[in-house]
């Protein structure tokens, strides 16, 4: 039972490796995302920031590449159910985008108060 569960969690992380090195070697807004959260992460551990809040801007920055990925996946999906033009298939890929849009201003947000309060 517990090698089961063992090889079960295994293949999970595998898959979502795969998922993560796909997304990274096709779509450049991932690289972007991650030079991003590189510099910032950098500037999270340079400021004077309490462990709370280096803790939710890190996680911010991570969660918007799981947005990104999450995008990825939607555009993936549509475009495999076809490659004409329809409604659904842009507003589907639209409100992907937009997942990505909405969660990178939730952090651009987070940082503004935490760099606000530094003052």
């Amino acid at each position: 039972m517990l090698r089961q569960q063992i090889l079960r969690v295994r293949q999970r992380i595998i898959w979502s490796w795969d998922g993560l090195i796909h997304v990274w070697r096709t779509e450049g807004s991932l690289r972007q995302w991650m030079v991003a959260n590189i510099v910032f992460g950098i500037l999270a551990f340079i400021l004077p920031l309490s462990a709370g809040e280096r803790g939710m801007l890190l996680m911010g920055g991570v969660l918007v590449m799981a947005a990104e990925c999450m995008n990825t996946a939607i555009e993936r999906v549509v475009d495999d159910i076809s490659l004409d033009r329809r409604d659904a298939a842009k507003q589907a890929k639209d409100a992907g985008s937009a997942a990505v849009a909405v969660s990178s201003v939730g952090v651009g947000i987070a940082w503004l108060c935490v760099i606000i309060g530094l003052f």
